[in-house]
């Protein structure tokens, strides 16, 4: 079976005002949030708000996510996490399948 190749890759999408809503609970959740800092070993995480679908890597995206959020895979102020996919359900969100969250580290 052959690799295909990816030239572009649409990141894009648009969550509904509820279900975002709800994600967002459950992402700055305070037993999540303890749960993170300690796996993450500090004090204190903050969810920024930011989310981004993880993309197919490729020349153009060799992290494997939008080239606007590498800043935040080189820093060491800021987590890449992937979205449970319990939360994921629980917000009621099928499209897209995968998400990632961004956290400043405290």
């Amino acid at each position: 079976m052959p690799l295909k190749i990816i030239q572009n890759f649409d990141s894009s999408f648009t969550l509904e005002p509820q279900a975002q809503e709800n994600l967002f609970k459950l992402l700055t959740n305070e037993t999540f949030l303890t749960q993170l800092g300690q796996q993450l070993q500090c004090e204190k995480v903050e969810f920024t708000k930011l989310l981004f679908q993880p993309v197919p890597y490729s020349l153009n995206t060799p992290k494997g996510m939008p080239a606007e959020f590498e800043k935040y895979h080189t820093s060491n102020e800021y987590a890449i996490v992937n979205v449970p996919p319990n939360f994921m359900f629980n917000a009621k969100i099928f499209k897209p399948s995968r998400l990632c969250a961004i956290y400043r580290i405290r």
